[in-house]
């Protein structure tokens, strides 16, 4: 009888006992800087448990430190190596020109036009990463608008002749190339480095980004004039996605989707306050004020629009083709005022 009474209370306390929550890992953006410190991090490490009442707990760590290339970021979410990531596009589009859609340099001028480029785009972009990976898109994320940032002066794009800039892009590298600098691809955590010992004389980033990882020791003049901005896609395999009951979908779906918001907001305070932290200005804190000098670029819209016409989107149609030529007709074209015919014309 005592064994028969145990064995019940046993079971009864086994079935009252709460189940083990499900675990996520998850790969998130570029380390040190405010997007994933400030935003990413806290995300999933606070505000999931509290989303799906203690159901999720989540571990998260940055691509960057974690011995994986952006490159193939994507495929090994599609393998279920990865089940959850944040993907740079200017990485992903090495294999995929159609991603670099939203990084092109040049075509949108500023974060409101990028904002609704971005909205056009979110549902052909969700079904290629669906078709091509077998992963859910389920954000988008920016960093701040990359910016021009050099040792030594310089007066603009086309005063560049010769120098050596890193870029982050191949759409990036085409656009130095033909303002006469030399392209110089390189991962955000070398940047510092490469500037202080002569491998770089100016980078392309946030300027914001920039005074995170501490470029306003070595950089002296920076630019405001944005070449694009840096667009990156949390994306989850999809197996592992819809493992999860669909309540949690739910909460988790809409808590990025709050996330996706907040990164676009702080980016855009990035923006200004990006350069003015470059620049010294008082309200930025000590740790990150630079003293450089705002270089005014006197470029026009009629000098946007030429270099647009005549290189990026060209370039952009040679490595990509159809696909990415139904993209720009049918969608970005229309939406920036810049009809497949003026481009393509353009090239050649």
């Amino acid at each position: 009888m005592l064994l028969a009474l145990t064995v019940v209370l046993l079971a009864a306390g086994q079935a009252g006992a709460q189940p083990a929550p499900l675990r996520l890992r998850v790969v998130g953006g570029l380390a040190g800087v405010s997007q994933y410190t400030q935003h990413e991090a806290p995300f999933w490490q606070t505000r999931v448990p509290q989303l799906t009442g203690g159901v999720v707990q989540a571990d998260i760590a940055p691509f960057d430190r974690s011995g994986i290339r952006g490159q193939e970021l994507l495929r090994l979410v599609r393998l279920d190596v990865v089940s959850y990531a944040n993907v740079l596009l200017a990485l992903a589009a090495a294999n995929d020109p159609e991603l670099d859609a939203l990084t092109l340099p040049l075509a949108n001028r500023d974060q409101a036009e990028l904002r609704r480029t971005a909205g056009l785009l979110r549902r052909p972009l969700g079904r290629l990463l669906e078709e091509r990976y077998g992963v859910e898109l389920l954000g988008i994320y920016i960093y701040p608008a990359q910016v021009v940032l050099c040792r030594g002066s310089f007066a603009g794009l086309n005063d560049l002749v010769g120098r050596r800039v890193r870029t982050s892009s191949v759409g990036q590298a085409d656009l130095m190339r033909h303002v006469g600098a030399v392209p110089v691809v390189m991962p955000f955590a070398e940047i510092v480095p490469a500037m202080r010992d002569g491998a770089v004389q100016c980078v392309v980033t946030g300027a914001m980004s920039a005074m995170d990882v501490g470029l306003q020791r070595v950089a002296t003049h920076v630019s405001d004039v944005p070449i694009n901005w840096g667009v990156s896609v949390f994306v989850a395999n999809r197996g592992a996605w819809l493992a999860l009951p669909e309540t949690i979908r739910d909460r988790l779906r809409d808590g990025i989707l709050q996330l996706q918001e907040e990164i676009w907001q702080s980016a855009e305070r990035a923006n200004r306050d990006g350069i003015d932290c470059a620049t010294g200005g008082r309200a930025c804190p000590a740790d990150r004020r630079g003293r450089l000098q705002l270089v005014t670029e006197q470029s026009t819209e009629e000098s946007r629009r030429h270099l647009l016409t005549e290189l990026v989107i060209p370039a952009w149609l040679r490595r990509c083709g159809p696909p990415c030529a139904t993209i720009w007709s049918g969608i970005m074209g229309p939406a920036l005022g810049v009809p497949a015919s003026d481009a393509q014309a353009g090239g050649g």
